[in-house]
């Protein structure tokens, strides 16, 4: 024992990105530490870091007293800076650092013998770069390794320092194959060069053992468990064969428990695997070697793209591979940034880095339902689920997470079921969508006419083989849906089937998280006290079925509660029904969008006590959703395993002008014609002040009168919905591309191709096919002519390359605009930011709220984001502005980096020691923190939203059902539900006085169009975060009201526009204009729903903000319900939609945002008891 004491210790020590080589290295070590007495082997994983900061001060003690270090796969700027200073430090002390397969500051580190990778003169670094492959290279990972493997034999012959750039080079190719034998070897390899220790210099070491590059893997192979030989594969399973994707790194190193456990539960379900890895990051050459023709469905459980890795991917390469093998390519996610007690536990799901690279990125090569599958146990294992898994070994080795391996091998071999099953044979769930209840709204979607496509789905769909005979008309098909039985049953749609309250007792796993918040089954919703109804009608196989609502719409308590609730005794037995009953083979979710994908749960990364996991049962999920909303797509693809078919949005439209405003214009242009100072101005004026008056238009400076006018006139307007299978008129076609923007002649031929021929039935065909549906950006067509043809996958933007430099210069222009456009310089802004719009404009709205603040982002090396500088006062010209962002809750799930980066640009702004003038964030920071005795990081957070997994501040609801009292219950909501600051960690924290005591200083309060097709009259999403902003401000500000701005760049170009202002435009070129609502008319029920919108909309920004002029409400009054011939159209076509219009009007009335004569108030009385007795003699046939 005495003489052990004597031995001085020896520090080796390995920094990396996981611990897939940590079992190699601990059972490395006994061998290590008897040939070498005194040696201590430590491995540290970079991924640990940021959940365990005792993991990294571990790190960094062992730095501080190794010999030999040894750095690899550090490419993340966090991991970087946070051992990039101890590194130095060391680097002159030790005996050797080596860099490898990391950034290029970890990498110029190296220290071996002669070879100083931070000398410029000895043209390493140079050399390294030649080798380093394209981005877009075509070469593979197996190419790559034969090189790795030549270069050392190379410069053998070569004498002097060329030796150690070889040492450099075969500590690489240790490292590659990264098994027990190789990982002990690279450690007598640098020993026997470098070590200090002179008895040691010299030992003997084996050179790297060579492993296939590309092979098979199976825990029932001999040895290694890999071949190369297919034959040598077991042969079990009739079913389905499942290809899988795995890495090469992990079966080397033996950290193989997950991958045996997928494997096995395949081969138990029937199916036979194919499990192949390639080395490196690219998974093609193992696809092509062993998966092609032969296999039904693919399976990454790599965590990272098709091709690529955490520095970068090749999708274009990913997508035509894909594309040929024509399979449902399932991309499943190991966690090595936490553990799978975190994630199981956590509300957040996956952090912002693994939702970035496991899944971001794998979604733009295809990649479809997203699964947690394993990860790396704490202390303390997992108790997330029934499995209630306990942690083995002292390694930490990867560990297979067994709930979600069954939900991924079912999700799979439905999947791959879809393949193989004759269409005849499939039962298909259609699902419609019906928010909010009450209100006409069954079978309606943005953007799109849902009958009349849905007639040519079922339509194509027996032309395809289902056992499908669908009605003969459209209106045929509307009835036997919308009507049926519905009255019989007090019903908004046809009660297709019923579901007793016992059966749900005795069939609903999650029964009593249901009943602690809606009571005993089967609830009140959609029930008679003893059964449920599904509402919907069978045709054949196909049962076209209307998913519920959320179930609180009207109850302001529990609009009012800062998180979710469990679903409905309707919405649960209603996937249990199609899962169950029907037995769906696949779901066909039909428009944007329904409730499903925003129950509560996991914003990503969902586990099986997550409500979207829940209800979705592992069904193929196929939605059809509208090419402009990639966000929303995205939530859907993550949350509720969607696989998503673009469709298009309406042809674009000019607005026009109509009746009297054609006439104002007219004489508008008469008198512009004439020469100054002429006798016919006078009275011509005089007239068009007359007519300017009877349209609520300023006729007194006729200059901006005429600018107003052209506004309207150019205004862009949907014409119409959308129909899936009905291919555009020819001049709908020309109008659109005049729209566009094009490179090149060819460019808007190829548009006009596109245009003409629809691919969205073959791509929903190809979708319940099981086929590989390729993905497509999402954008406004007019903007982003790459969405065509759609019918395709969409997909959100690489999150570490937003804002680009456009976005950020775009951004500056539209920041300038805003203060221009507001008198003076604002101290501080509230602002919205969106996902769509900063999706689909590469990060615009981010850019502006960077641009107020005075700051920048941050890329690292390879161009990925990594955080936020700030720009100098100097250069900035301008005091800050402390800007008060309230993200949406789909920014938040699919934006995390970027939120990360706002939180941490505020937090610089408060840290700079600048004058407190020109510093607001400091000022209001440092004011907040010593009042409330809390830290200046705590003080300065200024990204507010929703707790993880809810959604919305429920403004719009409490609008929508009437159930508020005045615009302090806006408050109230907005104030609970988006109260929680998330910060430069990305975690949240529930900040409500901080939130409050920001909201008290803000200005102005401003946000984006989303999009071109969007106003902000038709949705209620604007009012339900901008609106309550605006109550919430007046309220902190003691009934001060705040001017509320919008940002128009839907055409490019910076505007700023008073709310007022843009309802005023959007009420003259949208609402009011015939050439808006005639078309919306064409398609019957559904449009009548949007016209009440509109409406609904309209007294939204009435109740929040109270900037919408009264003649707004006068004049929808005269146009939609005292027209008697329009209010009889209007009810016969969507009768509770009519009635709607008629009740917010009054409802307007009665709340004083308008004050009509005692003649209009009667009329309107009367038109809207007309159409009550409609609905009632409805309801009694």
């Amino acid at each position: 024992m005495r003489d052990e004491l004597t031995y001085p210790s020896y520090n080796v020590v390995l920094l990396t990105l996981d611990r897939h080589a940590a079992g190699p290295a601990a059972r490395a070590l006994p061998k290590l530490a008897t040939d070498f007495p005194g040696l201590q082997l430590k491995i540290h994983a970079a991924a640990e870091w940021a959940k365990d900061p005792e993991a990294l001060a571990l790190a960094k003690a062992d730095i501080e007293t190794a010999h030999l270090i040894v750095s690899s796969v550090l490419f993340l700027e966090d991991h970087v800076q946070a051992i990039l200073p101890d590194l130095k430090a060391r680097r002159a002390a030790c005996d050797a650092l080596v860099g490898i397969i990391a950034d290029q500051e970890i990498v110029q580190l190296t220290k071996m013998g002669e070879l100083d990778m931070m000398r410029p003169a000895s043209g390493v670094m140079g050399f390294l770069k030649k080798l380093k492959p394209a981005k877009k290279s075509s070469s593979t990972g197996e190419g790559q390794a034969k090189m790795l493997r030549r270069i050392p034999k190379i410069l053998n012959l070569i004498p002097g320092k060329s030796q150690d750039l070889r040492a450099w080079f075969l500590t690489m190719q240790y490292w590659l194959g990264g098994s027990d034998d190789n990982i002990e070897s690279l450690v007598r390899f640098l020993i026997s060069r470098y070590a200090s220790r002179p008895e040691w210099r010299g030992v003997a070491a084996p050179a790297p053992v060579e492993y296939p590059e590309v092979g098979l893997y199976h825990p029932d192979l001999p040895g290694h468990h890999i071949t190369t030989d297919i034959a040598d594969l077991p042969q079990e399973g009739t079913g389905p064969t499942i290809g899988l994707a795995m890495l090469r790194s992990y079966i080397l190193a033996g950290d193989t428990a997950h991958f045996d456990h997928v494997i096995r539960r395949f081969e138990a379900a029937g199916m036979r695997v194919i499990p192949a890895f390639a080395g490196g990051l690219d998974s093609r050459p193992a696809i092509q070697a062993y998966h092609m023709g032969k296999i039904d469905a693919l399976v990454s459980l790599t965590g990272f793209s098709l091709v690529g890795g955490p520095a970068y991917n090749d999708s274009e390469a990913a997508v035509e591979l894909l594309s040929a093998l024509d399979v449902p390519y399932i991309a499943a996610q190991p966690l090595e940034f936490q553990t799978l007690s975190q994630w199981a536990n956590g509300g957040q799901g996956l952090s912002p880095i693994e939702a970035t690279i496991l899944v971001a990125l794998p979604e733009i090569d295809g990649a479809t339902n997203p699964t947690v599958f394993a990860g790396r146990h704490g202390q303390d294992g997992c108790d997330g689920c029934a499995y209630a898994c306990k942690a083995a070994g002292t390694v930490k080795a990867m560990a297979p997470c067994p709930e979600r391996i069954d939900a991924l091998v079912e999700k799979t071999r439905n999947l791959a079921v879809l393949r193989r099953k004759e269409n005849s044979d499939k039962n298909v769930g259609i699902v419609l969508f019906g928010f909010p209840p009450n209100a006409g709204a069954i079978g309606t979607a943005a953007y799109l006419s849902v009958f009349e496509s849905l007639h040519n789905t079922l339509q194509t769909m027996a032309e395809n083989g289902y056992d499908v005979t669908p009605p003969e008309t459209v209106d045929d098909l509307r009835e036997v849906i919308l009507k049926g039985n519905a009255s019989i049953y007090g019903q908004e749609a046809n009660v297709a089937a019923k579901v007793s309250a016992d059966y749900i007792v005795t069939h609903t796993p999650w029964l009593q998280e249901i009943e602690e918040t809606w009571g005993p089954a089967p609830g009140r919703i959609q029930s008679n006290g003893s059964d449920l109804y599904i509402l919907g009608a069978q045709f054949g196989k196909v049962f076209v079925g209307v998913q519920p609502t959320f179930g609180y719409e009207g109850d302001p308590m529990r609009l009012l509660f800062e998180r979710g609730f469990a679903p409905t005794h309707a919405f649960s037995a209603f996937y249990q029904f199609m899962k169950h009953q029907h037995k769906a083979d696949v779901l066909l979710h039909f428009g944007m969008h329904g409730a499903l994908e925003f129950m509560p749960g996991k914003q990503n990364g969902c586990g099986g006590k997550d409500w979207p996991d829940r209800l979705i049962g592992n069904m193929p999920n196929i939605y059809l959703y509208a090419a402009n909303n990639p966000s929303e797509a995205t939530l859907a693809k993550r949350r509720s395993n969607a696989i998503t078919i673009t469709h298009l949005t309406p042809p674009l439209q000019a607005s026009g002008l109509y009746r009297g405003l054609a006439d104002l214009k007219d004489s508008l242009s008469k008198w512009r014609a004439l020469p100054p100072g002429d006798a016919a101005c006078e009275p011509l004026e005089a007239l068009i002040a007359a007519q300017a008056e009877i349209v609520h238009l300023d006729g007194t400076d006729l200059n901006r009168l005429w600018i107003t006018l052209l506004e309207t006139e150019d205004a862009l307007i949907p014409d119409g919905l959308h129909i899936i299978g009905q291919k555009l008129p020819a001049h709908k076609i020309e109008t659109l591309l005049d729209l566009m923007s094009f490179d090149t002649p060819q460019a808007r031929q190829v548009a006009r191709a596109h245009l003409q021929s629809s691919q969205e039935l073959d791509g929903m065909m190809r979708g319940l096919n099981g086929q590989f549906i390729k993905p497509v950006p999402g954008g406004d067509v007019i903007r982003a002519p790459d969405i065509l043809p759609t019918g395709r996958n969409i997909h959100a933007f690489d999150p570490f390359r937003m804002p680009t430099a456009f976005a950020m210069q775009d951004g500056a222009q539209q920041a300038a605009e805003l203060l221009r456009t507001h008198e003076g310089l604002p101290k501080t802004v509230a602002l919205v930011l969106w996902g769509s719009d900063n999706i689909k404009s590469n990060g615009g709205p981010i850019a502006q709220a960077l641009s107020l603040m005075g700051a920048k982002p941050r890329f690292d090396a390879n161009g990925r984001l990594c955080g936020a500088d700030l720009i100098s006062l100097e250069q900035l010209g301008r005091a800050r502005i402390d800007v008060v962002i309230t993200l949406s809750g789909i920014f938040r799930d699919l934006l995390p980096l970027q939120t990360k980066m706002l939180a941490d640009a505020a937090l610089q702004c408060a840290m700079a020691d600048e004058p407190l003038e020109m510093n607001p964030i400091r000022a209001h920071a440092l004011e907040f923190s010593q009042a409330q005795n809390c830290s200046l990081e705590t003080a300065a957070l200024r990204v507010f939203s929703n707790s993880e997994g809810a959604y919305g501040s429920n403004v719009n609801q409490l609008v929508d059902s009437s159930a508020f009292k005045d615009d302090s219950d806006f408050a109230d909501a907005y104030q609970a539900r988006k109260s929680f600051a998330y910060g430069k960690d990305g975690e949240a924290s529930q900040q409500s006085q901080l939130l409050q005591d920001t909201l008290k200083n803000v200005e102005l309060a401003y946000q984006n169009l989303e999009s071109v097709e969007l106003g902000v009259t038709t949705v209620d999403h604007y009012f339900d975060t901008l609106g309550g902003i605006a109550a919430a401000v007046k309220r902190a500000k003691g009934g001060v009201e705040t001017p509320v701005y919008i940002g128009d760049q839907t055409r490019g170009g910076a505007q700023v526009r008073t709310l007022r202002e843009q309802v005023a435009l959007e009420t003259r070129a949208r609402s009011l204009n015939p050439k808006f609502y005639e078309p919306l008319l064409q398609h019957g029920h559904e449009g009548v729903r949007a016209i009440e919108a509109h409406i609904t909309n309209t007294v939204g920004w009435s109740a929040t903000t109270g900037k919408v002029d009264e003649w707004v409400y006068q004049e929808l009054s005269e146009t939609f319900v005292l027209d008697e011939d329009m209010r009889k159209r209007l009810s016969a076509l969507n009768p509770q939609a009519s009635m709607r219009m008629a009740n917010r009007l009054l409802e307007a009335s009665d709340r004083a945002y308008w004050k009509p004569d005692e003649t209009t108030l009667a009329a309107l009385q009367s038109a809207a008891d007309a159409i009550e007795d409609q609905l009632e003699g409805i309801a009694a046939e």
